[in-house]
């Protein structure tokens, strides 16, 4: 994972593919009212659902939880691309409350924004959130790695093992880094642990929630439901828009995710609010298919049908990195 790439801009794509090839878009409200009062809304139900453990039974809590820290998590993207205003502070207020504990707000920006050069998406180096190696990485890994990053590959083993694998691996890369203070990750960590305190004070003294139940029940699934979303995203292909899949049809995850299953769309216009995608989709929809060379899937329950328990891809990126684009205009 590089992360040393200069930070992409919040609003527009890295590279010409997006706005130039839609409509003329109208200017963005100071203002964006929907999500500001998601934000608002978010907020007040995890107050509401953590404030009655112990009132209500967990198997009520604890799902609706887990489902509220991915619209959370789907949240915090939003605000990652410039939204619900046109103050980068305010809007940064908004998104550093963690609910999920273990992921700082500066350091999901950050990487998530690099994502978006969409010349290097796939490549296990410069796309932090790539899932594909180089053959050099994959013969340094024993075998017990091995199999537990070649059961990911299906979407079970994705639910099941990955968030604990995504973030005992995040953590212990910050560990490491946070001893060298790599680009200031030191003080990234001590405003993340300092906003951590009020969590932690809400659900130890109000709440009366042990800490082990808010992971294990709660930040776990809640990621475990998130990565469903990702998991077949992207796939490692010569063309750029052909990297990007699109998950239709989804009125049960696509809320939840903020209808970012649309994902080729949100690659093409990442400054668009989540409340435009579906109306946008269905103008551009002929073009975003052929442009991905089909790369859709009617609901999560056909990419589940698929990839339940079959590989969505191999491991090994197919090319060991992406091709610059001098590379791929000479080849």
């Amino acid at each position: 994972m590089n992360t040393d790439a200069r930070e992409p801009s919040l609003t527009v794509p890295t590279t010409a593919w997006g706005t130039s090839r839609g409509t003329v878009r109208p200017a963005r409200a100071l203002i964006e009212m929907p999500t500001l009062l998601l934000i608002l809304g978010v907020y007040a139900a995890w107050l509401t659902l953590t404030y009655h453990y112990g009132r209500w039974p967990l198997w009520i809590v604890a799902p609706l939880t887990a489902a509220l820290l991915t619209l959370h998590s789907s949240m915090q993207h939003e605000i990652v691309h410039g939204h619900p205003t046109s103050w980068r502070a305010l809007n940064r207020l908004f998104g550093m409350v963690p609910l999920s504990l273990w992921l700082p707000f500066d350091r999901y920006r950050r990487n998530h924004l690099v994502h978006h050069n969409n010349e290097r998406l796939t490549d296990p180096l410069d796309d932090p959130e790539s899932y594909y190696l180089t053959p050099e990485n994959w013969s340094h890994l024993n075998p017990l790695a091995r199999t537990i990053l070649q059961v990911q590959q299906t979407l079970a083993g994705r639910i099941l093992i990955g968030s604990f694998w995504r973030i005992a691996r995040f953590l212990r890369g910050e560990i490491r880094a946070v001893v060298r203070n790599d680009e200031g990750k030191r003080a990234i960590w001590l405003e993340h642990l300092l906003w951590c305190l009020p969590v932690l004070a809400w659900l130890a003294f109000i709440c009366r929630m042990p800490l082990w139940i808010y992971v294990v029940t709660m930040v776990i699934p809640g990621n475990g439901l998130l990565l469903i979303r990702s998991f077949a995203e992207h796939r490692a292909r010569p063309d750029v828009l052909e990297r990007t899949a699109i998950v239709e049809g989804s009125w049960i995850f696509g809320p939840l995710f903020l209808f970012n299953n649309l994902h080729a769309m949100h690659h093409e216009e990442p400054a668009m609010p989540w409340y435009e995608y579906n109306a946008r989709y269905r103008l551009i929809r002929a073009r975003l298919v052929t442009e991905n060379a089909g790369l859709v899937y009617s609901t999560y329950f056909d990419v589940a049908r698929r990839f339940r328990f079959r590989p969505h891809d191999v491991l090994q990126h197919p090319t060991g990195r992406v091709p610059s684009a001098a590379q791929a205009g000479s080849s």
